[in-house]
């Protein structure tokens, strides 16, 4: 166990690890991550959904949720975290989680992204075993999100044990819509 001194605030975690079969680094990210996860955000999410949302529907979402200051105010948030996966030194993927939310003993993935060249590479898998971790560490015992219903990334939560617990239709403005699964996962 760690205490991390981030910008005024201390957040306790399990340290950062290697993975050795692929050299991918996984770290704690801090406020000067932020243009990291920015620009990673930029180039998944026209990925992740064509198809699936209009291009409009993609930057309002990266706009809104991807602006400087929620991403800041997420790391400095105790209960949050993002972690960084970093391969030959760039950083390849990321995830946002929030400890016991949506209620106690959950730990919620808001967000989990890997370049799109690194797909198949174990590197999103390996960001999940490490929310798994730091879910446990914070007496948590389950894992949630949420995954638009035609995203590809259903499969894959699938694959890691998650299961569909429910629907949802979600208004988030601007004549816009996300059209999820809740998927959850016992630790």
């Amino acid at each position: 166990m760690s205490k991390t001194r981030l910008n005024s605030i201390t957040t306790t975690c399990i340290p950062s690890e290697k993975i050795c079969n692929n050299m991918v680094t996984l770290r704690l990210a801090t406020v000067a991550d932020i243009a990291l996860i920015q620009e990673i955000s930029e180039k998944t999410w026209p990925v992740s959904y064509k198809g699936i949302i209009t291009p409009e529907q993609i930057r309002y979402m990266l706009d809104r949720m991807y602006s400087t200051s929620n991403i800041e105010q997420a790391i400095l948030d105790s209960n949050q975290a993002f972690w960084l996966a970093e391969k030959d030194g760039q950083a390849v993927g990321f995830c946002g989680i929030e400890h016991h939310h949506p209620e106690a003993h959950f730990t919620r993935i808001h967000k989990l992204y890997v370049l799109p060249d690194t797909h198949g590479m174990g590197i999103g898998k390996r960001l999940l075993e490490q929310v798994e971790k730091q879910a446990l560490f914070h007496a948590d015992t389950h894992l949630h999100l949420n995954v638009n219903k035609n995203n590809k990334a259903v499969d894959f939560y699938r694959r890691h044990g998650f299961s569909i617990a429910s629907e949802e239709v979600l208004d988030i403005g601007n004549g816009f819509v996300m059209d999820d699964f809740i998927m959850t996962k016992a630790l």
